[in-house]
């Protein structure tokens, strides 16, 4: 079912920063209404992000990313599990461990049903501890899932300049950049690539994505960036992509 999401302002600029800070919650017409409109598309690949809503206590989660796992099977490429946004109550709770491999397992053994399969993807926090982040690896080996998505945003609001800092919810851009670096590094070397990571996370700049795919990334993803940065961002990566690959 569809929700408002968080009351406005719930989303804020930090220019000094290169950042954002969004507490949206989710807020969606809900996966009819979004399955209406993926009905239309013809030839765009589509992830679909899932995750449960803002009323939905932790014991039950795993009905709402089912429901909306059956709804969008067959209208999108790959789901992304997300349980790693700070902006609905207790979601972050289910990336420990044993809630996590229940709903990680639930999906897969969904998926299997199914004669069309398609991958699925864990989307993770960066404020994730070492110890967290051997067990996301465990996880993923054991659930045999498609890969990881990292980063979400973060919690920390370490070192920054602007006006709007205090402001609760998930801070992304620049100050995200060596985290999220850190964070595919460590789960590439220790899980001795065993899986395909996409690195997301402040990238700015070509540099900022040839770091994420050195650490370990196979793809990355670009939100704060390209609105700090504009569309020609794009471009300069994939030159440096190619010219790195020269």
């Amino acid at each position: 079912m569809g929700q408002e999401g968080n009351p406005k302002k719930r989303l804020f600029r930090l220019k000094e920063d290169s950042a954002i800070i969004n507490r949206m919650g989710f807020n969606n017409g809900g996966v009819k209404e979004a399955v209406e409109r993926l009905k239309k598309n013809t030839n765009v690949l589509i992830g679909g992000n899932i995750g449960k809503n803002k009323v939905t206590p932790n014991e039950k989660a795993t009905q709402d990313y089912e429901i909306c796992f059956e709804a969008l099977f067959d209208y999108v490429d790959y789901f992304v599990v997300n349980v790693s946004s700070p902006n609905t109550p207790n979601l972050r709770e289910l990336q420990e461990k044993e809630p996590l491999k229940n709903l990680l397992q639930t999906l897969q053994n969904n998926k299997l049903q199914t004669t069309n399969a398609k991958p699925i993807l864990l989307k993770i926090a960066p404020d994730l501890t070492d110890s967290q982040l051997l067990d996301i690896i465990e996880i993923v080996n054991e659930t045999k899932i498609a890969g990881v998505i990292a980063t979400n945003t973060t919690l920390s609001r370490e070192g920054l300049q602007s006006d709007n800092k205090s402001e609760t919810g998930g801070l992304s851009g620049k100050p995200l950049t060596n985290r999220a670096t850190e964070v595919i590094r460590f789960l590439s070397e220790k899980s001795n690539k065993s899986f395909p990571i996409i690195g997301v996370g402040g990238i700015h700049s070509a540099q900022d994505a040839l770091d994420k795919l050195e650490a370990g990334a196979s793809l990355i993803q670009l939100y704060t960036g390209f609105i700090y940065e504009g569309p020609s961002l794009v471009k300069e990566i994939n030159k440096a992509i190619l010219k790195n690959l020269k």
